[in-house]
């Protein structure tokens, strides 16, 4: 069945996979829970945003965009340092703060490289589907 789908379907189906999953792991309270809600959840985010990139722009490289998606969420993470008005109030909203974070926590890193790592191999996947 896979077969029949093409690239833009396949990213379509996956984003339909990660989303629920990305959002269930801000919600999980099963063993290890802590760090289910705020360490996990960062690979969703980024296979999200690599998956998203890859099918808004079909002909940009998954390096190009793991790097992209890498670099603009490790920037989320600085901006998180800063809190003016403005950031507050969208924060305080479940999906600004889902979006641009709340805390710094630098433990957060490797799980953006982690799920940018993930998020080019998966996109390699769909583009070398049969």
């Amino acid at each position: 069945m896979l077969r029949l789908l093409s690239e833009k379907g396949l990213i379509v189906l996956s984003l339909i996979l990660v989303v629920p999953a990305g959002f269930y792991s801000k919600f999980y309270s099963g063993p290890a829970a802590d760090w289910v809600n705020n360490s996990l959840g960062g690979v969703f985010y980024e296979i999200f945003w690599c998956l998203l990139i890859a099918g808004l722009f079909p002909s940009t490289s998954p390096k190009r965009i793991a790097g992209l998606v890498l670099a603009a969420t490790c920037g989320l993470e600085f901006l998180q340092l800063w809190h003016p008005p403005f950031l507050e109030t969208l924060r305080r909203h479940f999906i600004g703060s889902t979006i641009l974070g709340t805390t710094f926590s630098p433990s957060d890193f490797p799980y953006y490289f982690a799920g940018s790592v993930a998020g080019y191999f998966w996109i390699m996947k769909i583009r070398t589907h049969p």
